[in-house]
C-alpha cells in the first residue's frame, strides 16, 4: 500500500512539475508574441508618421485585419496539416482543394485590407505601411536566422542572396 501511495505521489508531483513548466512555456511564448506586436506597432507608428485623426481611424482597421490574418494563417496551417496527413488517402483531392481555398482566403484578406486602408489613409501612407510590414517581417526573420532574413535595400546591396549550383547561399 505504501508503494502505491509513493508511486501515486511521484506521478502527481511529476505531473504538476510538467504542468508548471508548460504554463511557464506558454507564458514565455505569450510574452514573446506581445513583445513582437509592440515592436511592430512602434515600427509602423514611426514609419507612417500618422496624424492623430489618421491614427484614430487606422488602428481599429489594422487590428481587425491582423485578427483576420491570424485566423487565415491558422486555417491555412490546419489545411496543410490535414493535407500532409492525408497525402496517401482517398480524399486527397478534397484536402488539396481545402488547402487552396485557405490560401485564396488569405490572399483575399490582403486585397481587402489595402482597400480598407485606402479609405482611412492617403495612398502614400498605405504604400509605406506595406513596406514597413515587409521590412519588419524580414527583420524578425533575421533575428531568428541570421543574415538570410535581411530586407532588400542599401545595406544588402539591393538584391537577394543567390543560390549557386554548389548549394551555399552567397551575397
Amino acid at each position: 500500500m505504501k508503494k502505491i501511495i509513493s508511486v501515486f505521489l511521484t506521478v502527481a508531483l511529476a505531473g504538476s512539475v510538467a504542468l508548471a513548466q508548460n504554463n511557464k512555456a506558454d507564458k514565455k511564448r505569450g510574452d514573446w508574441r506581445e513583445k513582437v506586436r509592440a515592436e511592430q506597432v512602434a515600427n509602423i507608428t514611426s514609419q507612417l508618421d500618422l496624424t492623430e485623426a489618421e491614427a484614430q481611424a487606422f488602428w481599429p482597421v489594422y487590428n481587425e485585419v491582423q485578427k483576420q490574418r491570424r485566423e487565415a494563417f491558422k486555417a491555412s496551417t490546419q489545411a496543410y496539416k490535414a493535407l500532409n496527413k492525408g497525402i496517401e488517402g482517398e480524399e486527397v483531392n478534397a484536402l488539396l482543394e481545402a488547402y487552396l481555398d485557405a490560401k485564396k482566403a488569405a490572399e483575399a484578406i490582403e486585397t481587402e485590407a489595402i482597400a480598407r486602408y485606402k479609405k482611412v489613409l492617403p495612398v502614400n501612407k498605405v504604400a509605406k505601411l506595406i513596406v514597413a510590414e515587409e521590412n519588419f517581417r524580414h527583420q524578425q526573420i533575421g533575428k531568428l536566422g541570421g543574415k538570410a532574413g535581411r530586407p532588400e535595400g542599401p545595406r544588402s546591396g539591393g538584391r537577394r542572396p543567390q543560390m549557386p549550383m554548389g548549394g551555399e547561399m552567397t551575397d
